[in-house]
């Protein structure tokens, strides 16, 4: 019952964060702190998102005109109109939770999923390399001889490569992980990398 519970506590948990981002997105209030700038990473999926929104929506309208039963059809309504406030509030996740640069480090997210704090003092270089991932994954873990990279992607790529001086411990839904590189996707790899040579000459 153990892992069964802990699953419909994540299940709970991402639904109610979906709705919060869903709030946040309507309101204009991304979460972004004083001083972070922020780096946008819905690109790579906008497209197909929006695909399941308008998807979404011609199902609520066709399973409305086509279900004879008014109790089935009720039933049917509220599921469909479910699914497209949750696509909604998925695409939201994504745009009030973006990527930050910030006077403590970097802040790697995926939606309202994770939020990965790398600081400056464990940051070796950031470089731009574009990479296709073989996984569908969002996030997995590679190890070799030189340690464990750590893959943020989106639409399974990355562009920007994090080179750690020093194993990072990194909090996964599988457990902490002990990475010494990061790879992550962003919208404009450029302006992120700019970006984090500016805060980091700051920094020295």
């Amino acid at each position: 019952m153990k892992p069964v519970l802990a699953l419909t506590r994540r299940a709970i948990a991402f639904e109610i964060a979906q709705y919060r981002s869903l709030f946040r997105w309507v309101s204009g209030r991304p979460d972004v702190p004083t001083g972070a700038v922020p780096f946008a990473y819905i690109g790579a999926i906008s497209a197909l998102l929006w695909v399941f929104v308008v998807v979404s929506a011609i199902e609520l309208v066709a399973l409305h005109l086509l279900i004879p039963w008014e109790t089935i059809r009720l039933l049917a309504d509220i599921l469909s109109l479910w699914g497209l406030i949750w696509m909604f509030g998925f695409m939201a996740g994504f745009k009030v939770h973006p990527h930050l640069v910030t006077d403590a480090g970097l802040r790697i997210r995926t939606g309202s999923g994770h939020d990965i704090a790398v600081p400056w003092d464990a940051v070796e270089a950031v470089t731009l390399r574009e990479r296709t991932l073989d996984k569908s994954r969002t996030l997995h873990v590679d190890r070799d001889e030189q340690g464990a990279t750590l893959s943020v992607a989106v639409g399974s790529r990355t562009n920007v490569d994090v080179t750690l001086g020093r194993p990072l411990l990194v909090p996964l839904r599988t457990g902490p992980e002990s990475v010494t590189a990061v790879r992550f996707y962003v919208d404009d790899a450029r302006g992120l990398v700019g970006q984090v040579r500016q805060q980091r000459a700051k920094q020295s």
